[in-house]
């Protein structure tokens, strides 16, 4: 099952949420940076042990003060703060899925994946996410679409009706 919820992803509590990465898995700003301001700055050095991680591919750590259990960072581009596309924003929404089957996780938490500083259009990010995740068997868990905005929630829930 795949829901659109409106809210601020470090606030779910569910399995693991996804960092949509760089593949060195420095956490400095966007996204990532959040969950390392609110969740300990141990999640990113964690994160660092396993890279540089290829895009494609996604490592678990541990989500400490979040409400989650787990943040499953997929990377989205290879250098922080570099410019991403469509493929890598598949690439890594198909690998956070994957990783949680592989896990056994039963509740996975997106944010709009690339659309901060990957700097991709949110309406086309939430197209490939949908595409990604349905592709890559999500049928064993709940998977959240979560947007900061009502504008996020609304392209979610066009992506989803496509």
């Amino acid at each position: 099952m795949i829901k659109v919820i409106k809210g601020n992803l470090l606030e779910q509590s569910v399995d693991a949420i996804v960092n949509p990465a760089n593949s060195w898995m420095i956490m400095g700003g966007g996204v990532a940076g959040q969950i390392k301001r609110h969740g300990g700055e141990w999640i990113e050095s964690r994160a660092m042990e396993h890279g540089p991680v290829p895009i494609g591919e996604a490592v678990v750590t541990n989500a400490g003060k979040l409400h989650a259990k787990f943040v499953i960072h997929a990377p989205t581009m290879k250098r922080p703060a570099e410019r991403t596309n469509t493929d890598n924003i598949y690439l890594a929404t198909r690998a956070a899925v994957l990783k949680a089957k592989e896990l056994g996780l039963k509740t996975l938490a997106f944010p709009c994946m690339g659309c901060g500083v990957g700097r991709i259009p949110p309406a086309l990010a939430a197209r490939v996410m949908v595409k990604a995740i349905k592709q890559a068997g999500h049928e064993d868990m709940t998977v959240l679409l979560v947007g900061i905005d009502d504008t996020i929630v609304k392209l979610f829930e066009k992506a989803l009706e496509e």
